[in-house]
């Protein structure tokens, strides 16, 4: 096969996304080729769109199956059903796409393709962030953006680990599915510093970043955590230092990138363990919007407008 199928930027195309030919992909030995049933879309998919030039390739997120195993021996065999993403190299909105075995998992039998492919970028950096905090049992968790696609993975995984959790969200009709997730409170509004009635927190996990980020470090308790995930609400703070020293006593900030963290140490155990989670009923992903990949441009779309909760994830027909 000399050419397949991908979502590629077009700047004629409705949302700058289309459908087009392009090379098959040509592995490299550590690299399996899939083909892919779902993927689903992340802020880091869709920023890029607008600035990107003509044929580049979006899509960070995939479950399908193994089409040809990798060359080195390593990874799943051909005909596996599998979970992984393609994280910076993107290119992963296709229907053949070659993917390092490192980053790879066997997907469960009990788990569809459309929940699997919510996993990989959102949930492995909601699973790693925690394992920065450390022992959860009976410690307060602060969570910002709780009802996105990432914070309804931390929350639950937070939970899950024994927790007491405050979610913060900005719209009143998300908070309920986010009550429903074993969350203790949520907090609804643009303006974090009311999760402070809660507090302090032992850890915080903000997704959000900008003003989120600089009303969120107050609330830790001395020495208290907070892991940086994100930058939706703006990728500059303003700290107040004097507060941070004299009421807080001191605070870790901690940034996190998931591909660095998988650079070091891949991704296939997390993916698994994540995978195994849904599998067992112990971990729920919210899908707010399930299309066709042909309708990619409208439901980037949505995803810029903030109006999805939890996840969204394309078909390939």
């Amino acid at each position: 096969m000399s050419a397949v199928r991908a979502v590629v930027v077009d700047p004629d195309a409705p949302g700058r996304l289309a459908l087009a030919e392009v090379p098959a992909p040509e592995p490299a030995p550590n690299e399996a080729v899939v083909r892919v049933h779902a993927t689903s879309v992340n802020l880091g998919d869709v920023f890029r769109v607008p600035h990107a030039e003509a044929g580049w390739r979006p899509g960070w997120d995939l479950a399908g199956v193994v089409e040809r195993a990798a060359a080195d021996g390593s990874g799943p065999a051909a005909g596996t059903r599998v979970l992984g993403l393609r994280g910076v190299r993107f290119g992963a909105w296709g229907e053949l796409v070659a993917v390092p075995t490192a980053w790879l998992a066997e997907l469960p039998a009990e788990v569809g393709f459309a929940q699997a492919a919510t996993l990989p970028t959102c949930g492995l950096t909601a699973l790693y962030a925690l394992e920065r905090a450390g022992f959860l049992l009976n410690r307060t968790v602060l969570v910002t953006g709780a009802s996105g696609g990432l914070g309804h993975f931390v929350v639950q995984l937070a939970a899950q680990a024994g927790a007491y959790v405050i979610a913060g969200v900005r719209r009143p009709e998300r908070a309920a599915a986010v009550k429903d997730l074993g969350v203790r409170d949520v907090v609804v509004g643009e303006d974090i510093a009311d999760a402070a009635r809660f507090g302090p927190y032992d850890v915080v996990i903000d997704i959000l970043g900008g003003e989120s980020l600089a009303k969120a470090l107050p609330q830790l308790r001395p020495d208290g955590l907070c892991v940086a995930l994100g930058i939706s609400a703006g990728i500059e703070t303003k700290l107040n230092l004097a507060q941070l020293f004299g009421t807080v006593g001191g605070v870790n900030l901690v940034p996190l990138v998931l591909f660095t963290e998988m650079d070091r140490r891949g991704g296939t155990s997390g993916l698994a363990g994540l995978a195994r989670m849904v599998a067992e009923g112990r971990l729920r992903p919210i899908v707010d919007v399930e299309e066709s990949w042909t309708e990619v441009a409208a439901v980037a779309q949505k995803f810029l407008n903030r109006e999805i909760t939890g996840k969204a994830v394309l078909h390939f027909d």
